[in-house]
């Protein structure tokens, strides 16, 4: 085993970038059903900046409850270093990636060591290294889970409805909205693995990146309006959501669905009146989904672009850079 302490990023208050703190803590012990990871990297996501900023935009009743100090971070990939008694998925050497504890905020991924549950994890792909892995976790599940096979009955805490996802093959065709981002980029790609024609939509510099993805058209979002060059498409994957995410109704043939994978704002009258169906879900941590997303990932049906890579140390400069937008795939963090 290993001395008993490792660095970690922990945040001591609520902040921009700065607040990240490279500290010193102790090496957690693996509890039931977990196993201790010693973590080589740390893919970064939205969450994690919504920790770092105290959850300001959630409302006040659906903020999850922590507390200070924490250590960010859901995403991993790494090797397994000691297993509870009561785990016989994986072993001590075992190469794993995850997604931690989510819709949690206790993941705590920004670190050389984690507990982690079994059930959360996945065998890595052998073919892909430990930094393209640990980008793959949330935003490769929050793709699968919204477009493929959704793997749990949990409500979504932003809508009553269940979510489920549509069919796709060649009969569909699905505008991808923030095409290039990390959720995006591999929603295209399992669309396109399920037979599906798919428009992306993002700015300019990443067309070349989303045509050699496999996007069928690529619209500059910079130059023209989405909604008044597409029309009749089957499904609408909003990567961005928010409150522009209706604009995109427009876009849908009726009996047509959107999904906001960032609650938008919708008018239920509205959709009706479209004869289009708008829901979302909630990513949640699932090690068996995981593990068919790895085939693809371990065949090179579906890639994992990475933006750029930080040493755990430069978390703060890691969340600059995703603070500046314009993403292409994924950040992440070198940890070993």
């Amino acid at each position: 085993m290993p001395t008993h302490t490792m660095r970690a990023v922990r945040l001591h208050e609520h902040g921009g970038p700065e607040v990240l703190r490279y500290d010193e803590v102790p090496i957690p012990e693996p509890g039931p059903g977990e196993v201790l990871v010693r973590v080589h990297a740390a893919g970064i996501n939205p969450p994690d900046w919504y920790l770092r900023d105290g959850m300001s935009n959630l409302p006040p009743k659906v903020r999850p409850k922590f507390s200070l100090p924490v250590i960010p971070g859901t995403d991993l990939s790494g090797v397994v270093e000691a297993v509870a008694p009561d785990v016989d998925a994986f072993s001590v050497g075992d190469e794993v990636f995850g997604l931690l504890r989510f819709p949690g905020f206790d993941g705590s991924t920004y670190a050389e060591y984690v507990a982690a549950p079994a059930s959360d994890l996945a065998l890595k792909p052998a073919g892909i290294d430990h930094v393209h892995a640990a980008g793959a976790p949330m935003a490769g599940l929050t793709a699968w889970q919204f477009l493929i096979e959704l793997g749990h009955d949990h409500p979504s805490p932003f809508q009553a409805a269940q979510h489920r996802p549509v069919p796709l093959d060649a009969n569909m065709t699905v505008l991808v909205n923030g095409a290039a981002g990390g959720v995006g980029h591999l929603a295209l790609q399992l669309a396109k693995w399920k037979g599906a024609r798919v428009i992306a939509v993002a700015s300019g510099a990443h067309e070349v990146f989303l045509r050699e993805l496999g996007a069928d058209e690529f619209i500059d979002y910079t130059k023209s309006r989405p909604e008044e060059l597409v029309h009749d498409v089957g499904l609408v994957l909003d990567a961005v959501g928010g409150p522009d995410s209706k604009r995109f109704l427009r876009t849908l043939k009726r009996g047509g669905s959107q999904f906001p994978v960032f609650f938008g704002e919708f008018d239920e009258e509205e959709n009706a009146k479209l004869g289009v169906t708008v829901t979302g879900t909630q990513v949640r941590s699932n090690g068996a989904q995981l593990a068919e997303l790895g085939r693809l990932l371990d065949a090179g049906t579906v890639r994992v672009a990475i933006d750029s890579t930080f040493a755990l140390a430069d978390a703060r400069a890691a969340h600059e850079r995703a603070a500046r937008g314009h993403i292409q795939g994924k950040i992440v963090l070198t940890v070993a």
